[in-house]
Parts: C-alpha cells; structure tokens; sequence
C-alpha cells in the first residue's frame, strides 16, 4: 500500500520546485547584497590604505650655531626663537644648486611639509648638543611627493595634466636613488588634530569629539528613554492622550534628522544661548533624535516579558512598581541595552544636526570637555571629501574605515551586554 503522505504527485513537486526557488532566491539576494558590501568597504579600503604610511624625507642638516644660538647661552627659550625655516631651505638648495629663480625655488621648498621647520626645532631642543654639527633629519613629506611616492600620481600623464611637475620628478627620482625618501607607519593620523596640510592631518580631536558628544548624547537618552517606555507600557492608562503620545513617538522616530539639528539651534542656541560647536549641544541634539528608537525598542522589550511574571510577583504581594522595577525591568534590559545601541550607533554616524548647531567649524586641539568647541568623526569626514586637495581623499577613506571600526565595536558592545544581562526564563 502506498503512503499517501511520502507519494510524489504532480501537485506536490511543482510546491516542492517553488519552494527550492524561493531559497535559491532568497541566498541569491543575500549573496548580492554581501556582495554589494564587500565591494564598498574593499574600494574604501583600497582608498584609505596608503594613509598607513607616511612619507619621510631625510635631509643632512646644517646646525648652524650662528643661527640657532649665536650667544652660546644654550637658553632653549632663545634656541626655540631661531629662524629654522631658513635652515630648512638651505639644506635643499645644497642638494640641487642648480635650482635657480623663485618659482623653482618654492617648487623645491614644497618638497617638505610646512612642519618641517617645527620638525628641526623639536629636534634641536632635543638635542641641543648638536648644535654646529650636521645632523641627518627625517622630514614629513609634503602631500605631493607623498602621492607622487605612493603611485596615486601617473608620471606618464602629460606635465600639463598632474601637480607634480617634470622637474619635481627628477627630484624625486634623484632622492629615491640616494634613499633619502622613506616611508613609516603613519602613528600621527590617528594621535594628531585637523590641518589645512593632508600630510599632517589627523582624526584624534574628531575621535575625542564624537566620544564626548556621544557620551552627552548616552546620558541624557537612555534613563529617559527608559522611564518613558516603563511609564507608557506599565503604568500609563490606555486614553487617547496615551495614543497620541505613542502616534507622536514613532513619528518622531522618522523625522528627518536635519530636523532636530534646526530644533537645537533654535532651542538650544538662539534661546538658551548655550555654546557653539560643543559636544554639550551636539548631544543633547543627538539624544533628542536618539529618544524614540531607545523608548519604540524598550517598549518592545517590556511586552516581550511574559504575563507570568507580572502575574507572579502581584500574587506573591508585590507591588505593582515593586513588580515593575524588580522583576519586569530586569528581564527587559537587554533589549533595552541593544535599542540603545543601535540608537547611539545610528547617532554616531549623523552629520546634518551637527552641522547646524556648528561643529563643522575647524578644530585642531583635542576638547577636553562638553563644552570646549569640538567636531565630530562624521563632520571631518565630510569637511575632507570637500577639500579640493587630493591627498585628502586618502584620509577620508580611512576615516571612514577608522568610523566603520568604531560602530563595529558598539554593536559588539551591544551583543555582550544582551548576553552578559540576559536572564532564562
């Protein structure tokens, strides 16, 4: 006798063929948007990579003490006053004597990197035994011979059609052969400040700014997202005031975000009179766009624990807010925790509300407070893909990754504590 259920008839294969393609769709559209992901991140990636490195050329400098300490007092005040951009230059022009005329001239200064005299004097100061002597100095590389070096310029184009002219190429050619131009790893980007300079430029005063920003952003959302949600899900009656609280919130969960950037600056800025460009502003505009997704995803966490519980702890004698806050609430937190990240991360990536509130502005020192100006990771992001320069495309790519990096590590964050505060019930 044959199984009904196991018999193969016309109907069922065509079912079974169908459902095979749907899975087959199915893998095939994660597959394209896998896809889709590894090409962004690998072509920014690609991009970013030669900020990894920095190009250094080495100069035999002449120390020369008539210049640096005519006194001989050996004061580093009076050592630190001296005319190093001089000493720079003449070291240059001792390599290539040939160079005539001011504009071959400034094309052989910009060898170097406008720091370079900063470089000299950190390095006499250092080392004021040296003085009168040559020294053998590694100078940051301007942005030109850094991209020249790098093969991002195509010394095959027309001299009319790259920055790095003819005779900078030969130059160039003639220091590589000596070995006077080396690469390092490039510990500046990620320990330094902005600069108007690509060579010198760097995330830390961003990477400071978006912490504290988010710190600010972190303080004032989540107790209130989460006493508002607890509010809403267990003690709120059930009215149309509650209905157009709840409509409200997951509307404001769409708004733009540009939105509460003008809400911060026509709040907290023209009204309150609150500092410009600081991370106090930039978080309480963020914490304003962060609110309904922490309080939409605690409400969720709070309907996720089961009745049982509340029905238990109310016939043990417990107190409704007792119930709530010792028995439902736990349960709920690391759905709340996750909300919450995922609120954050979302903020950390956010740069129209910043810009409105100022924190486009172009900062170098590190904040060391909420209310020192400050930028923001996304803000300088934004600020370099602007810049007409091109060695500024390089750090934008790995600012974005460095940007990548810290949403992985949020999301990370998030995952640990959901399993970290997760209770079986």
């Amino acid at each position: 006798m044959t199984d009904i259920f196991t018999r193969l008839t016309p109907a069922r294969i065509k079912r079974e063929k169908a459902e095979r393609r749907f899975q087959a769709y199915g893998k095939l559209s994660i597959g394209i948007a896998i896809g889709f992901l590894a090409l962004m991140i690998g072509s920014i990636a690609l991009q970013g990579a030669g900020t990894i490195y920095q190009t250094k050329l080495t100069l035999g400098i002449q120390l020369d003490k008539d210049i640096i300490d005519p006194k001989e007092t050996g004061d580093p005040a009076e050592i630190r006053k001296a005319d190093y951009r001089s000493i720079v230059r003449k070291s240059l022009r001792q390599l290539f004597p040939d160079v005539t005329g001011r504009r071959a001239k400034r094309k052989l200064y910009g060898l170097v990197s406008p720091d370079a005299e900063a470089e000299v004097r950190k390095f006499v100061l250092a080392n004021p035994r040296l003085i009168g002597t040559t020294a053998s100095i590694p100078l940051i590389a301007s942005d030109d011979l850094d991209t020249f070096v790098k093969g991002k310029i195509d010394r095959n184009l027309p001299e009319t059609e790259r920055r790095v002219k003819d005779n900078e190429v030969a130059w160039i050619d003639l220091l590589q052969a000596k070995g006077q131009i080396s690469r390092t790893l490039n510990w500046a980007f990620l320990t330094s400040g902005d600069s108007r300079e690509p060579e010198l430029a760097g995330i830390f005063s961003a990477l400071a700014g978006s912490m504290l920003t988010l710190l600010v952003c972190f303080l004032l959302s989540f107790p209130l997202g989460v006493m508002a949600a607890i509010y809403l899900e267990e003690f709120a009656k059930k009215s149309r005031w509650s209905d157009l609280i709840e409509v409200n919130i997951n509307n404001l969960a769409a708004v733009p975000s540009i939105v509460f950037g003008l809400l911060g600056l026509a709040i907290f800025l023209n009204v309150f009179n609150l500092p410009r460009s600081t991370p106090l502003v930039g978080g309480m505009v963020l914490a304003l766009m962060t609110l309904p997704t922490i309080i939409i995803a605690s409400r969720a966490a709070l309907r996720a624990v089961p009745p049982s519980i509340r029905e238990a702890a109310l016939g043990m004698g417990a107190t409704r807010v007792q119930t709530t806050f010792h028995h439902v609430a736990p349960l709920a937190m690391p759905g709340m925790l996750t909300g919450t990240i995922v609120g954050m991360a979302q903020a950390l990536g956010e740069t129209a509300p910043l810009l409105m509130i100022g924190m486009v502005a172009f900062i170098v020192d590190t904040p060391t407070s909420i209310i020192e100006p400050a930028t923001a990771l996304p803000v300088q992001i934004f600020l370099w893909a602007d810049s007409p320069e091109r060695a500024f495309v390089e750090r934008t790519s790995a600012a974005i990754i460095v940007l990548l990096v810290f949403l992985i590590v949020m999301n990370l964050a998030a995952i640990m504590l959901r399993k970290k505060f997760e209770r079986r019930y």
